[in-house]
């Protein structure tokens, strides 16, 4: 298999190093516009252009990376899907271009898929199936924080796409959990949202919202996101009458209570996993291989994706109801 990735930052190698983690036999070069990236990449092995028409003029790909800012994704999407390939892209947090390039990939019969790494996070899914088998009332709070100058430390958020109101840091957050809290609980019907700014940050939108959501089944969640949490947390409590899970957003954090022995009781969901130490506990490299085997095996027709631009429309709806609530 040869894919081309387009962007080559912190996402972009990670891709590249995760696929070829996979499958050493996959061959992949890349596209950025910055010549310094494209010189790092040419270290790492990997054949670099300066755009996607110089790319596809020099060689033949099986499938494209979309690992850019999420601004530019409806671009680069419909050119790659111009150029026959198949679309793997990272979260685009605007729903630009989402029509179009849904009826371009129809009409040319290319899978478009859309990165949402939470729904591959083993704790998720367990959350999800003792949620379904308890098939009762309940309850949960979420909070998801990190200060934003901690999110790339080797580079200034104003210069990547967490600076930009459309893209905000905040606004990711929801784009990363609302997916899996959406296919856990289902759709939400009503909400109320406080929101403002307690911080320094030099960003143009709230950096802390309060959100209670009631999903359409009678569930209410509270949401805490904020970008300004000096240290980086991801703290989930679910609660019903004989159900009680708990998670501090990594592995060795999901618990769930035994009533009987008055006790937290661990749950481990991956036999072994991966850690970036440049990133905070919370993320978790399994999930992001998982995703691309999950691309890989729609690429054979063998599977089907878990997350689509269908549902990232009402994903982005809620976001901007919430924004706007």
């Amino acid at each position: 298999m040869k894919l081309l990735i387009v962007g080559l930052g912190s996402m972009g190698k990670r891709r590249a190093r995760l696929a070829k983690g996979m499958d050493a036999s996959i061959q992949i070069s890349g596209v950025d516009t910055t010549e310094s990236r494209r010189a790092e990449a040419e270290g790492l092995g990997i054949t670099a252009y300066a755009s996607i028409g110089e790319a596809v003029a020099a060689e033949q790909f099986d499938a494209a990376l979309v690992c850019t800012a999420p601004i530019t994704h409806a671009a680069i999407i419909s050119e790659l899907l111009d150029a026959g390939l198949p679309v793997f892209t990272e979260l685009n947090l605007v729903s630009d271009g989402y029509e179009e390039n849904m009826k371009k990939a129809k009409e040319k019969g290319l899978p478009l898929f859309l990165s949402s790494t939470m729904l591959y996070r083993g704790e998720t899914q367990y959350i999800k199936q003792q949620v379904k088998a308890f098939d009762k009332p309940v309850n949960y709070i979420y909070h998801i924080g990190q200060y934003l100058p901690d999110w790339h430390p080797w580079e200034n958020y104003k210069n990547f796409f967490v600076g930009d109101k459309r893209t905000g840091g905040v606004r990711e957050i929801f784009g990363i959990d609302l997916p899996w809290l959406l296919d856990t609980f289902g759709p939400v019907k009503s909400l109320h949202v406080e929101k403002d700014k307690i911080s320094q940050l030099e960003v143009d939108y709230p950096d802390s919202y309060f959100v209670t959501l009631r999903h359409e089944n009678g569930v209410k969640g509270m949401l805490a996101v904020d970008v300004v949490s000096p240290k980086a947390v991801r703290n989930f409590e679910c609660f019903g009458e004989g159900l009680h899970l708990f998670w501090e957003g990594n592995p060795k954090s999901l618990y769930t209570f035994d009533h009987d022995k008055g006790e937290k009781l661990p749950v481990n969901t991956y036999e072994s996993f991966e850690h970036d130490s440049r990133y905070s506990d919370n993320i978790v490299e399994n999930a992001y291989v998982d995703e691309l085997a999950n691309f890989f095996a729609v690429l054979k027709g063998a599977e089907q994706p878990r997350y689509s631009f269908e549902k990232d429309l009402e994903t982005i709806r809620l976001i901007e109801a919430i924004e706007e609530a």
